[in-house]
């Protein structure tokens, strides 16, 4: 399996409305990568070089690579594709559409209105990446010995999605542990701010 790919820019194609393709030359070797077109924005110049995480595809006719700014891009495009139905461009299409805050805590809170608005997701696909993700990080956020809420906290009813996006995003469960508990003693934020807004503070807290 190739984790990342460390190299010089030496092109990003556009010409295909639909996907775009960063050619990386590593050691003399150019590999074609499919990446999000947000991702664009983060690249340095063509000739700087640029670490990219990514995601290797087996295909009868040949393999395909995608590409990634951070590791957690990558592991929740490795999630999205792992749902029933959901290929490779739906994925990137989730990822071009949200910031990965908002689309993992869209995934977590069931907002298919949110999730609808990237390409080719209708209604009933939403649901399903709703119903099938957000198991799978409840079940990962019990394996990661998560304590329940308590008092001083955000509200029990959000607690939960609260703790399952940070952990998605990429954070240890003591580093969100902490951060919960130091934006729950700020008086930056009120007790009734809804998931969306503990989520906001505490990240900026862990960014700071």
């Amino acid at each position: 399996m190739i984790s990342y790919l460390k190299g010089v820019i030496a092109g990003v194609d556009k010409s295909n409305s639909n996907r775009v393709i960063l050619t990386l030359d590593v050691n003399q070797v150019g590999y074609d990568l499919q990446i999000p077109a947000r991702f664009v924005e983060e690249l340095p110049a063509i000739g700087e070089t640029v670490q990219v995480f990514t995601h290797l595809q087996m295909r009868e006719e040949q393999p395909l690579l995608y590409g990634f700014g951070s590791a957690t891009q990558r592991d929740l495009f490795r999630q999205l594709i792992s749902v029933s139905g959901i290929g490779a461009q739906l994925a990137i299409a989730l990822l071009d559409t949200l910031d990965l805050p908002d689309l993992v805590q869209a995934i977590v809170s069931g907002n298919t209105q949110l999730l609808i608005q990237a390409p080719g997701v209708g209604g009933r696909t939403a649901e399903r990446i709703s119903l099938e993700l957000k198991k799978k990080l409840a079940d990962w956020r019990t394996s990661a010995g998560f304590a329940n809420a308590t008092s001083g906290g955000p509200p029990p009813a959000i607690f939960e999605d609260v703790q399952m996006t940070l952990l998605a995003l990429g954070y240890s469960a003591s580093e969100v542990s902490q951060a919960i508990t130091a934006v729950s003693d700020s008086a930056i934020l009120q007790q009734n701010a809804n998931a969306e807004e503990w989520i906001r503070q505490a990240i900026a807290h862990l960014s700071g």
